[in-house]
């Protein structure tokens, strides 16, 4: 169902669980996703595969479905001879399916639309590496209409997601002020870096003081580099954190896809959830190669915690 809370209120109340890689699900549907526009292209040609695939994620527990909006950009829509007013009727759409696949249960379903960095317009894994040469200046402009279009669609949250520097960062929180709608910014990490290389210091402190930004932290890295990102992440901002690490898999940009040997730093486990929840995590799930059995099992673990929680307070009353 539609929240009756704002996602901040929920978030200070307790912890929610996210949902995991859409595209995991989309190719676990039998979709083709080799396309520049990868999740995006459905948008337009296969609108029901996107919404069943956020109502498998509804199925295994997640209270925040994340939009097919990442890689949906008017560059990239144009370049398939996308016109302007379809883009933005496709950008909207992205919401409204997200939406629609959460109206059916009787528990809450926040929507968060997913602007994606400039490196995954490129198409080509830069949004690894940042640096694009870019100004802010550039970036701002690069990114405002888009966000100004999703927010105009009636999310409950901007996710400002797998930024891989504090320029972008930067454009991207000048580019949602004002918009309406609150944030969430979320870096792409290595080690205690974004992918650019600047201190995660530096990067979480440019959030620390935006009223708009209610969950700051770091999603589409190995899970071990979001073990100390989030303790950080609460410490420079105050805020809530946000993290969704991938599997543990390499990408392989120039195959477009996920190494198929085992990772090799230890993977994402649920068991890593309870590090995260008492380091600041309010907002759990998983990214790429994390799917709908995974976030059933990160929904239980944090279940039992409420249980946990409730029974506690009880014993003390």
């Amino acid at each position: 169902m539609k929240p009756v809370r704002t996602l901040a209120a929920a978030l200070g109340e307790g912890s929610l669980v996210l949902d995991g890689g859409l595209s995991d699900q989309l190719r676990a549907q039998g979709c083709d996703l080799s396309d520049d526009l990868w999740s995006a292209r459905l948008l337009a040609d296969g609108p029901q595969q996107i919404e069943a695939a956020h109502a498998a994620y509804v199925r295994a527990g997640a209270q925040v479905l994340i939009t097919a909006s990442y890689q949906a950009t008017y560059e990239g829509f144009a370049r398939r001879g996308v016109g302007r007013d379809r883009a933005s009727e496709l950008l909207a759409d992205s919401v409204t399916l997200a939406r629609r696949a959460g109206a059916e249960v009787a528990r809450e379903i926040w929507v968060a639309a997913s602007v994606g960095p400039y490196g995954a317009m490129l198409a080509d894994g830069s949004e690894y590496r940042g640096r694009y040469g870019l100004s802010v200046r550039e970036l701002e402009r690069f990114h405002r209409p888009r966000i100004e279009t999703l927010a105009a669609a009636g999310p409950d949250v901007l996710a400002l997601e797998t930024v891989p520097d504090t320029d972008e960062a930067e454009a991207l929180l000048r580019a949602a002020g004002g918009c309406g709608v609150p944030v969430w910014l979320s870096y792409t990490v290595a080690g205690d870096r974004t992918r650019a290389g600047q201190p995660l210091t530096e990067a979480f402190a440019l959030a620390a003081g935006e009223h708009d930004v209610i969950a700051v932290g770091v999603n589409c890295c190995d899970p071990s580099d979001a073990d100390g990102a989030v303790a950080l992440a609460a410490t420079i901002t105050g805020k809530p954190v946000v993290v969704y690490p991938n599997s543990g898999e390499e990408w392989d940009a120039k195959a477009k896809r996920w190494s198929l040997e085992a990772p090799v730093h230890p993977p994402f486990s649920p068991d890593r959830l309870h590090t995260w929840q008492s380091a600041g995590a309010r907002l759990l799930g998983g990214c790429c190669c994390v799917g709908p059995a995974r976030i059933t099992e990160v929904a239980a673990v944090l279940d039992a915690g409420r249980v946990d929680e409730r029974r506690q307070g009880s014993s003390r009353t």
